[in-house]
């Protein structure tokens, strides 16, 4: 059963100019992501240059972004663990 253009039912045609308004919209946010990114590089070139350890800062921003609790007993089984091996 061959089914033509004709016979398509209107839901699922889409007009090119609506296409090329959701590519465009995509294609800007991913240039805003890649101009974003370049000036978080900036940020950190520029923490090094002061003296900071970018490696450092990257795991108190990661730990920023994480319940309290969750590192909280991250640390304690760390604790433990390193406790354990006779590294503390």
């Amino acid at each position: 059963m061959d089914v033509t253009e004709n016979e398509i039912p209107d839901s699922y045609k889409v007009t090119a100019g609506e296409l090329r308004q959701f590519i465009e919209r995509f294609e800007r946010l991913d240039q805003e992501k890649k101009d974003i990114a370049e000036q978080q590089k900036e940020v950190m070139a520029e923490a090094k240059a002061r003296g900071y350890d970018t490696k450092v800062i990257r795991k108190v921003i990661a730990l920023r972004k994480r319940d309290k609790d969750d590192i909280a007993e991250e640390e304690a089984v760390l604790e433990m663990y390193k406790e354990a091996l006779g590294m503390t």
